[in-house]
């Protein structure tokens, strides 16, 4: 990796860190979460970071971190301190804490990319960034969905769909094929988030927060389903790479 780039990445990664553990630390004592919350939410951040670090050298052609990247790792930081929530209390402030930071990374979506193209910086790295953030917040509202009791184990399987379709396109390279540019896609990803997080709010009673959890994964299964019918039809042809689902 140039120098100068890992210099400008961990200048904005490393504060965003310590940024992580002092807020952690600030909403332990103030919403009464148990003390190792701190340590989980530092330890996922860490954990993502290092993916970042990884993938730069490879997929980032650019000299800088660049602005658009930098907001993604302040969404990285909100999904880091969401992930540190799961196996809280619902007794204490982490149900209200939960909505709140998943609703500050799903308003922040789109404004990465929308950067990325107005500074002329557009990668195949920062696609992917903002991707994998989409996906774990994807993952940690389903888990804490099904843990908080707001609807059955099912609900997973709006986390998981992504990495089984991950999993499965190394098995089967045509999965592996570039799918065309979709507003479907886009929007279906927003309304998993939304769904999801209404799911998990606190004012939402079960029997309510089940249906709008099924209604964002009947959403997200279809959107899966139409991509890989496309794949299968065109399994003999190239197209351009574009972002996936």
């Amino acid at each position: 990796m140039h120098h100068g780039l890992l210099r400008n990445s961990l200048a904005c990664i490393l504060p965003a860190g310590l940024t992580v553990g002092v807020i952690a630390q600030l909403c332990t004592l103030r919403l009464g979460l148990e003390p190792a919350y701190a340590a989980k939410a530092v330890v996922v951040f860490a954990a993502g970071a290092a993916m970042v670090l990884i993938g730069l050298p490879r997929h980032h052609p650019f000299g800088a971190f660049g602005p658009a990247n930098q907001v993604t790792v302040g969404r990285g930081m909100l999904v880091a301190l969401l992930a540190g929530l799961i196996g809280e209390r619902t007794d204490t402030g982490a149900p209200a804490l939960a909505v709140i930071l998943a609703t500050s990374v799903a308003v922040l979506d789109g404004t990465d990319g929308w950067l990325a193209r107005r500074t002329g910086m557009s990668s195949a790295f920062g696609a992917r960034f903002d991707m994998e953030t989409d996906a774990a917040l994807i993952m940690v509202l389903a888990l804490l969905t099904w843990l908080s009791g707001k609807a059955g184990p099912w609900v997973l399987a709006s986390g998981l769909l992504r990495y089984l379709f991950v999993v499965c396109g190394a098995l089967l390279p045509w999965l592996r094929r570039p799918l065309p540019p979709s507003e479907r896609r886009k929007t279906v990803a927003v309304v998993q988030m939304v769904t999801l997080i209404v799911a998990l709010a606190p004012v939402i009673p079960v029997p309510v927060s089940g249906a709008v959890a099924l209604l964002g994964l009947a959403a997200l299964t279809l959107s899966f389903l139409l991509d890989i019918v496309w794949l299968v039809q065109n399994a003999s042809q190239v197209h351009p790479s574009v972002s996936p689902q």
